[in-house]
């Protein structure tokens, strides 16, 4: 797998359908918000919980693409902190989601190099939970492919509010000066630092907006909007997330 993956980026170009990637310019980060799963589960008369399990199996398909396509970086936004607001059962559910995907794909993204990590208040995280992801964690800790990043429990308002606090403590302590204090020193203390800023962000389900996601990182992000719904959502709409961003002019500000 590890052969076929490395040939496929070490190309300058794939074709897929109707036009060509430019493998050198393949986002080194993409940030997923993943929307639509009750909403197609509603339009088939099924329970809100069968299109989250359904999702589920979107992710696997995203991974292993964004993969083959050199992405360093995968960002998906799995339970915010505003889920919580769901039904009871709901919320249970999609709490065990995580353990079922790591346990029937972990083998898949060790062999792939996946690397997975967490981002998000663990507090209030059921310990079920949290020992499927600590394991998969560990377990592809040495893996330097693509990482995996599951925002869970995740509010960016709460990441900057946590982050802040914690600068002002150490300007207390005299860590730090706050004459010294920049963008690049508040971007540090973001949950988001060993990854970076995002540099294209996904949004299924026909949504336009960014629902408390990575809200200081995705300041010059390049968005990307459709109204397919996540578990309708394919390897090749994601190669279209890229065409298109390989085809947006970023000047960050300038002419």
């Amino acid at each position: 797998m590890l052969n076929k993956l490395t040939n496929l980026t070490k190309t300058k170009k794939v074709t897929t359908e109707n036009f060509e990637l430019d493998l050198s310019r393949v986002p080194s980060h993409i940030a997923v918000i993943m929307d639509g799963n009750g909403r197609w589960a509603r339009k088939r008369g099924l329970p809100r919980i069968a299109g989250h399990r359904e999702g589920m199996k979107v992710v696997r398909k995203v991974v292993k693409r964004a993969n083959e396509l050199g992405v360093k970086a995968l960002t998906m936004y799995a339970f915010s902190t505003e889920n919580w607001k769901r039904p009871k059962p709901e919320v249970e559910f999609i709490m065990k989601l995580p353990e079922q995907f790591l346990m029937a794909y972990l083998p898949e993204l060790i062999e792939e190099n996946v690397r997975v990590r967490i981002m998000g208040e663990k507090e209030g995280i059921p310990s079920y939970t949290l020992k499927a992801v600590n394991e998969a964690m560990d377990r592809t800790k040495d893996n330097d492919g693509l990482i995996l990043n599951f925002a869970l429990n995740y509010g960016s308002r709460y990441e900057i509010t946590s982050g802040v606090r914690q600068l002002a403590k150490e300007i207390e302590q005299g860590k730090i000066k706050s004459d010294d204090v920049t963008e690049e020193v508040i971007g540090s203390y973001m949950m988001s630092k060993e990854v970076g800023d995002p540099e294209l962000l996904i949004r299924t389900s026909g949504e336009m907006r960014l629902s408390n996601f990575m809200l200081w990182q995705l300041a010059y992000t390049e968005l990307w909007f459709t109204d397919v719904y996540w578990p309708d959502f394919s390897a090749s709409d994601l190669d279209k997330a890229i065409y298109d961003f390989q085809n947006r002019g970023r000047r960050f500000g300038g002419v």
